[in-house]
């Protein structure tokens, strides 16, 4: 039997399903590109001012952040604006609720059956890049705190909405936050979870492989060293290392993955033109790292397996490949299921649908991370959407889903902050 206090019922009659598609859809709308985040950070800003918050906004110190250990950035960026909401109302516990406002670019705008920088609405779904990644969410948590500051209901704590810029590339955003001081008794970072319960997010780290080769005429190609051959040796072994990695993780969270750590091999540059043999060959990758993992020790095992490659090939051992760790380096972090904060998650859920909770770790890097290591909060993740449905085109997400999550975290609301 679903419970609901009469303070809860109040809350919940104030979610409306039109006005989170609405703050959904203006987020979307506003372009905001890894690394051009201002004008989509002043429009949030004002829509947590317009609904009750103060909103904290600044310019984030990119040289100080940048001497923090857990900093990594991928793209270059001018600037930065950290953006937090708060509703303060008392002595009570306090809540964090963090999502990015950062996208991935919307790629050839010609794979799109809809425009990627409009929020439309179809079939019962809601369309444009960020639906899911993560503006929905953003929306939801603005609309949950909406209906409790319009309901008029006694409350105690303190919640705060961060959005925050550059998850996509590393974090900047949501560790300039931790640092400026924003940390609480609990936290929850809405990223698309299928409205899963995720204690745990995986960790990634981006690498880049370097692999010289000797550049020759086509015509007498036997003549040169193809960087691209060369290359081939290293790629069997990361690929044998990706399936013995993956073969030895036996944790249930993940136990639907095939591949709960990954490793992907996202970009290949290699030659300067086609009747020349290839004189170098860079390739970008994602290396998966084990909730439970020390990093250093995957770095290793990495590297390990690029130097047994080498070792097997003369060439190879004359000039051997480079291999840097730099761009987003997202640590794998766990907050135990047991935890209050995730058990009262997964109850407000299960009084939300009338469904049991379902807990599962999430396999990719997130800002929970830094909430949890930076900003000494305990955190979980739980969001609308599938992840397997952003990053590509038609980004999109069941509008249901807004509408169980904005309520979920409503819930959440009133029972953590006492």
């Amino acid at each position: 039997m679903l419970y609901m206090s009469d303070i809860e019922r109040r809350v919940l009659e104030k979610i409306d399903e039109a006005a989170i598609v609405k703050t959904a859809s203006e987020l979307i709308e506003i372009p905001s590109i890894t690394g051009d985040e201002s004008k989509a950070q002043r429009r949030i800003a004002k829509i947590m001012e317009g609904i009750g918050m103060e909103a904290d906004v600044w310019e984030i110190d990119i040289p100080e952040v940048r001497k923090h250990p857990d900093f990594s950035m991928g793209v270059d960026r001018k600037e930065g604006l950290g953006v937090v909401g708060a509703l303060r109302a008392g002595k009570g516990k306090s809540l964090i609720l963090n999502g990015h406002i950062d996208v991935v670019s919307p790629g050839d705008e010609k794979n799109w059956s809809v425009p990627p920088w409009k929020g439309t609405v179809k079939d019962g779904m809601l369309y444009g890049r960020g639906s899911v990644d993560m503006k929905g969410g953003l929306s939801c948590a603005i609309n949950a705190v909406k209906a409790v500051i319009d309901s008029g209901v006694p409350f105690k704590g303190n919640v705060f909405i961060e959005s925050v810029v550059g998850e996509e590339d590393g974090g900047i955003g949501a560790l300039a936050t931790a640092l400026r001081g924003y940390k609480a008794d609990g936290a929850i970072v809405v990223e698309p979870t299928e409205l899963k319960v995720a204690p745990t997010q995986a960790g990634s780290h981006v690498f880049k492989i370097t692999v010289k080769g000797h550049s020759a005429h086509a015509c007498v190609r036997e003549e040169g060293v193809s960087a691209l051959e060369k290359f081939m040796p290293i790629y069997n072994a990361l690929m044998s290392l990706e399936k013995t990695r993956n073969a030895a993780v036996n944790d249930p969270l993940y136990s639907r993955y095939r591949l709960p750590i990954p490793l992907n091999l996202g970009v290949v540059k290699c030659g300067n033109w086609p009747s020349s043999v290839p004189e170098e060959l860079v390739l970008e990758g994602r290396y998966g790292i084990g909730v439970d993992e020390d990093v250093s020790s995957a770095h290793r095992a990495f590297e390990k397996a690029v130097a047994d490659a080498v070792a097997s090939d003369a060439w190879l051992r004359g000039h051997p490949p480079i291999v840097e760790w730099r761009g987003g380096q997202f640590t794998p972090v766990r907050t135990p299921t047991d935890h209050p904060i995730v058990k009262m998650v997964a109850d407000a859920y299960e009084d939300t649908t009338g469904s049991p909770a379902v807990y599962e770790g999430m396999t990719y890097g997130s800002d929970m991370r830094h909430i949890v290591r930076v900003g000494k909060t305990p955190s979980v993740l739980f969001g609308p959407g599938d992840v397997r449905l952003c990053h590509r085109p038609d980004e999109h997400l069941p509008i249901s889903e807004l509408v169980t999550a904005t309520k979920t975290l409503a819930r959440a609301i009133l029972r953590f902050c006492k």
